[in-house]
Order: C-alpha cells, then sequence, then structure tokens
C-alpha cells in the first residue's frame, strides 16, 4: 500500500495542473468574449466576416492596388512639374500679346477701320470650347468642368440664345456623345502635351465660324491652374476681343492673375515636398501718341491668328496641369485609403487567427479533461 501512495499523489497534482490550465483558459476565454460583446471595445476595428484564407487574398489585392496607386502618383508629380512650368512661363508673353493687340486695336477704332475678329455684333449664336481630360483617374476634374458648360448651355437657353459645342478631350468627347441633344460641331482629341499643331485645329475651326458670322460669340471653357491643390474652371471669351484688352469671363470678369503661386516638387527626406514662390506680374501701358510704320490693320491680321493660337494653347496646358495635379491628389488619397485598409484588415486576420489558435487549446484541454 505505501508504494500506491507516491503514484496516488502524482495523480493528484498533474489533475491539478489540468485543472488550473483550465481556468487560466476560461478566465482569459471570457474577457475575449467581453470585448467582443461590448462593441465600444472594438469600435476603430472594421466588421471584415470572411474567413483566413479570403483576408489574405484581400491583403494581397489591396497591397497590389496600393503600389499601383503609388506608381501612378509618382507619374503625375513627375508629369505636372513641367506642365506647370509651361503655364507659367506662357503667362507673361500671353498678357503682353493681348496688350499689343489691345493697344492696337484702340488705334484702328480711332481710324474708323473694321476688323472682323474684333466686330461686336449682337449675340445669336455661341461657340463654346469645352476642354476637358483626356483619362479619368483624376478626382473631380473633369466632372467639374462639364458641369460648368452644362450650366452654361442652360444659361444661354433661358436667354433664348443658339449654341453649338466644340468638345476637346476624350472625356468630353464620350460625355457629349451619350447626349444627343447637345448641339457639338467637332470632336478633338489630344495625346501628351499639348503642341501648336494642337492648338492650330481648334483656332481653325473657330476661326472659320466666327469670321462667317455662323456664331457671333466664341468662349472658352477650361480649367485654370492656380496651384497643386487648387483649380478653378473658368469661362473666358475668346472672340470677339474684348472692349478692356483683358481676359474675361462670361460676366466680364478679368481671370488673369496679377500675383502666381508657384509650386515647385521637391525631394525631402526621401520623401516629396513642396516649396512654394511668387511670381509677380507688372504690366506697362502703351504710349497714346505711337506710331506704327506700317497699317495697323495688316498688324491686327498678322496677330489675331497668333491671339487665337497663343489663348487656345494657354488653356490647354492650364487645363493639362489642373488634370495632372488633380490625378496626383487622388492618387495620394487612393494610396493613404489602401494602407488604411490594409492595416484594418491585418488587424482582422490576427484576431480571427488569435481566436482560432484559443478555440483549439480550449478544445485539447477539454480532451485532456475527458482522458482523466
Amino acid at each position: 500500500m505505501s508504494q500506491l501512495k507516491p503514484s496516488t499523489s502524482c495523480i493528484s497534482s498533474n489533475h491539478q495542473i489540468h485543472n488550473s490550465s483550465h481556468v487560466f483558459l476560461q478566465h482569459h476565454w471570457k474577457l475575449f468574449q467581453s470585448n467582443i460583446s461590448h462593441p465600444s471595445r472594438l469600435s476603430h476595428f472594421p466588421s471584415i466576416n470572411c474567413n483566413l484564407r479570403d483576408i489574405r487574398q484581400r491583403i494581397a489585392t489591396v497591397k497590389n492596388a496600393q503600389k499601383i496607386t503609388e506608381a501612378m502618383k509618382l507619374v503625375a508629380a513627375a508629369k505636372v512639374r513641367r506642365a506647370q512650368e509651361a503655364v507659367v512661363n506662357g503667362r507673361p508673353f500671353s498678357e503682353a500679346l493681348i496688350d499689343v493687340i489691345y493697344s492696337i486695336n484702340q488705334q484702328c477704332q480711332l481710324e474708323d477701320v473694321d476688323i472682323p475678329l474684333t466686330d461686336i455684333r449682337p449675340v445669336k449664336k455661341v461657340a463654346l470650347v469645352v476642354i476637358s481630360g483626356e483619362r479619368g483617374l483624376c478626382g473631380g476634374f473633369n466632372n467639374i468642368i462639364l458641369r460648368k458648360a452644362e450650366t452654361r448651355i442652360a444659361e444661354l437657353k433661358n436667354l433664348g440664345l443658339d449654341y453649338t459645342v466644340i468638345s476637346v478631350g476624350k472625356k468630353g468627347n464620350s460625355y457629349f456623345l451619350r447626349r444627343p441633344s447637345v448641339s457639338v460641331d467637332r470632336f478633338i482629341e489630344g495625346e501628351g502635351f499639348p503642341s501648336v499643331k494642337d492648338s492650330q485645329v481648334i483656332a481653325d475651326d473657330v476661326f472659320s465660324l466666327f469670321v462667317s458670322e455662323e456664331v457671333d460669340k466664341v468662349e472658352l471653357l477650361y480649367t485654370k491652374f492656380v496651384s497643386l491643390v487648387k483649380s478653378n474652371p473658368v469661362i473666358q471669351t475668346l472672340l470677339p476681343l474684348s472692349a478692356k484688352g483683358e481676359v474675361v469671363d462670361g460676366n466680364g470678369n478679368c481671370v488673369d492673375a496679377n500675383e502666381d503661386e508657384f509650386f515647385r516638387l521637391t525631394t525631402k527626406e526621401g520623401k516629396l515636398a513642396v516649396e512654394r514662390d511668387k511670381l509677380m506680374r507688372k504690366k506697362e501701358g502703351f504710349l497714346p501718341n505711337m506710331e506704327f510704320e506700317q497699317d495697323p490693320v495688316q498688324i491686327l491680321d498678322a496677330l489675331m491668328p497668333l491671339y487665337l493660337n497663343n489663348q487656345i494653347l494657354r488653356a490647354l496646358q492650364e487645363s493639362l496641369a489642373s488634370e495632372l495635379a488633380s490625378r496626383m491628389n487622388a492618387m495620394s488619397n487612393a494610396t493613404d485609403n489602401a494602407l488604411e485598409l490594409q492595416k484594418d484588415l491585418s488587424n482582422a486576420y490576427n484576431r480571427q487567427r488569435q481566436t482560432k489558435i484559443t478555440n483549439e487549446i480550449l478544445e485539447i484541454v477539454a480532451g485532456a479533461e475527458a482522458l482523466l
């Protein structure tokens, strides 16, 4: 009998160990269930009802999407710098050209000279040159300018005026093709950075419509580039030449900026950074006693096609810079959202994996108790 006492004490000690481990696991399991029963403690975790395999696949998919959006962001950031420099560098020439044409036009008015492109006649039909983007994935860039065009068309209809649209850009073309009620004169597409040839195609069409008196006014609808985070849709009166010699919108307000904020993309500590500069414009007026060696009519005939081409090229450059900046911001937001979603999925995966391990341990302990 004395030989059986040690074995009995060993069995009782093992039984106590199993009971203590079982109590420990039950205590932690109750704590885990109490956390689930109180959603306030896990309110920052999304409800994802998937098994572990599906969550792993979703994490891999989000990682691939995040790589794509990050690459598109870097590509847009590289292109927007070139487009921004083209916009800012082209503005002084454009404004100086308008000042020259205005001064010559004033001289011609004093001499009672008729210039077709400056002829102001009663407006019966308006041509709208709508410049949109060539691609998507740029936030609300295309929707804003197309909504602006729809608003302008509604205003012209309320005034009892006829209209026609010259659509520039693939997104605008597809938008107006789905709306046969909108009168479209021509669809124009472009690729890459705008060039003089691209603007010349639009200028020739606008010139023929205005000189043949098919339209009495030409308006240019595009997105004006302000900064990397801001752009404004504007309506610029292209023809006839405005009375004040300024680039004005449909309400007669000047859309030229006397002070431009120029943002330069740089790198700081291996990350993209932005530096801000301000460029001031100073306009110098022409002398009232200016004399022309040639006939002012000949000078205007030579400058007006250059004016049309320059203004349309400027609008194309402004629109492209705004599109690239909008795409860079949209892809940056998409990248941030992908990283946040990836973090939430990883947390959900770890919680489900922890739950599965806890259940397996409880089953092992319960099976060990059944054998005793």
